[in-house]
């Protein structure tokens, strides 16, 4: 018998609660699972994208152990935009990435709402309680995993009072037309932007008994085209090889659907033939308890079977993708503007921090090119050569306040080891490097300008010596830099060992200096004084050259940074 009246208001706030408390266990869920699985995940990632097939597996793989294929994409795109991936080869991990995601549905089809409660106390205790951070966000996982079931309890009671309301059922038969079901999952997911939300709902409206598999196939399919708007939202105003990965994701999701949308019903029969069967159920109860977790099914078998499908073709999907995307303009200056950092690498702490490394190196270039000029505009160039460094300085300077400030926001995220140690490092090579710029632009520029103030003109004697000091300098920073670049830990403690010889180097220029002075006309005095104001400055790059590795050492485990001291 229908109910005479319908406390919609009451549907709504209960619906609307469930619905909040999902969507929140989802993310609580997926951010403590990225936390603290995401860096040995990136490795794994980097190593198994040898050929598509293998980009796949890992795809899935990845995407299925931190319930986010956005995690994944983001990886991917570092792993492109650092050249460690084709483009083709990206593409069978975000093929990969979507199979990957149907384990979400596979673990909300599992009727474990009693036990939401026990996981909610138990993941919260282990929070509390954990001394180690990696075991407490396992406990923050669990705990999203009970809210998550929780909410779709709280939903599926909401739903209860509309079961036998004829207009609602009504709507839901309409539902079985398959380009009804696809437009209303389609709209549904656009606007929650969570194809996570469409699952969870359809789900529960099967073990509610309101729909049949081929309503939740349909449904399903439409959602599958609804984070298609999702993927082109977060693409919006980043990286060509993020927007690239979108238009790769929407095509390939689009293609499936097209496929599959006018074979619904045969495709419905095969996942029944696969599916477990409640022999013993009848009517509604049957189909609350068999097509939930068929629906499941169908998700995993439809994204399984397109990926198999255009694996091989995987080529054609990335040309497709550079066609769609066409290159965009460089800056105007690109000696400012990071090439790296961007903020779509911050929900991946570990990649961030390996884009961080690769705009250090290319601060670190920008550096050693005015160490090389630094010498001769000093001892022999005029205003323009000594202006020109300190011009390159105030690049290096905006560049690496663009570093800092990068590092300063992904410290605020959630860092399991071994990130901590490594976004100190970063911060105290980018100082290291950037004071090498200063030394050059405020050191020996500046001693130039004296140069020509007073007019002094070193003899080839001193010129030699200050040459052969600067080129011993250079070295350094050249093996601090490889050593770092390489995570050489031989090479950074060889230099920090260094300090000794090089210091007697500084010992002997200055005695061959004060040797000199004798042979030297009435301007002596001058050239000794600005000489030995020189070798100061060319030790400091030496010195900086030693910080630099000890930084990169104190980051390893053992933190053996010892062998020398400044």
């Amino acid at each position: 018998m229908e109910p005479t009246s319908i406390d919609w208001a009451g549907i709504a706030v209960g619906f609307g609660g469930g619905l909040a408390l999902f969507l929140y266990g989802m993310r609580k869920m997926t951010e403590a699972l990225k936390t603290v699985a995401g860096t040995g995940l990136k490795d794994v990632l980097g190593k198994l994208t040898t050929n598509r097939v293998t980009g796949a597996v890992s795809g899935a793989v990845v995407t299925a152990a931190i319930q986010s294929s956005s995690v994944t994409t983001v990886m991917v795109v570092g792993f492109v935009s650092s050249g460690l991936l084709t483009f083709t080869q990206s593409v069978g991990v975000i093929m990969g990435a979507n199979v990957g995601t149907t384990v979400t549905a596979q673990i909300i089809a599992f009727d474990i709402t009693e036990y939401s409660l026990a996981m909610i106390g138990a993941g919260f205790l282990t929070e509390l309680l954990a001394k180690k951070p990696a075991i407490r966000h396992y406990g923050v996982a669990v705990m999203g995993l009970g809210l998550l079931f929780f909410g779709m309890g709280l939903m599926g009671e909401a739903t209860e009072p509309v079961q036998r309301h004829e207009p609602f059922v009504a709507f839901l038969q309409d539902m079985r037309n398959p380009l009804l079901g696809l437009a209303a999952g389609f709209a549904f997911t656009a606007i929650v932007q969570s194809s996570s939300a469409t699952t969870g709902i359809v789900i529960v409206l099967a073990t509610q008994g309101f729909i049949n598999l081929e309503t939740g196939i349909a449904l399903i399919l439409g959602s599958n085209v609804g984070t298609c708007v999702t993927a082109t939202l977060a693409a919006i105003d980043r990286p060509r090889e993020a927007v690239k990965a979108a238009a790769v994701h929407v095509l390939f999701n689009l293609a499936g659907v097209v496929l599959l949308v006018g074979f619904i019903a045969p495709f419905a029969d095969l996942v029944r033939s696969l599916s477990p069967v409640a022999s013993d159920l009848a009517g509604t109860a049957r189909l609350a308890e068999e097509v939930p977790r068929q629906i499941a099914n169908a998700h995993t078998i439809f994204n399984v079977a397109c990926t198999a499908l255009f694996i091989g073709i995987a080529g054609v999907f990335a040309v497709a993708a550079e066609r769609l995307v066409p290159g965009r303009a460089k800056a105007a200056d690109l000696a400012t503007a990071p090439a790296y950092l961007d903020d779509l690498y911050l929900a991946q702490p570990a990649v961030a921090l390996d884009r961080v490394k690769l705009e250090l190196q290319r601060l670190a270039q920008m550096v050693r090119a005015m160490v090389s000029d630094a010498l001769p505009a000093t001892l022999a160039g005029d205003e323009r050569a000594l202006d020109a460094l300190r011009e390159r300085d105030v690049q290096v300077d905006e560049l690496h306040g663009e570093i800092v400030s990068y590092l300063g926001r992904l410290s605020t995220g959630e860092l399991v080891d071994p990130l901590p140690l490594r976004l100190q490092e970063y911060f105290g090579i980018a100082n290291d490097i950037e004071s090498v710029g200063d030394t050059v632009a405020t050191g020996l520029a500046t001693l130039g300008r004296k140069r020509l103030a007073r007019g002094v003109q070193f003899r080839a004697e001193t010129i030699a010596h200050l040459e052969r000091l600067a080129g011993d300098a250079a070295a350094g920073i050249d093996h601090s830099l490889a050593a770092f670049r390489d995570r050489d830990t031989v090479a950074a403690r060889r230099l920090l060992r260094s300090k000794g010889a090089f210091n007697q180097r500084v010992d002997e220029a200055r005695t061959a200096l004060v040797r000199s002075m004798g042979d030297a006309a009435g301007a002596g005095l001058a050239e000794y004084r600005l000489a030995v104001e020189l070798i100061d400055e060319v030790k400091l790059l030496h010195t900086l050259a030693r910080r630099i590795a000890r930084a990169f050492l104190g980051a390893q485990p053992g933190r053996d940074a010892s062998a020398s001291s400044d």
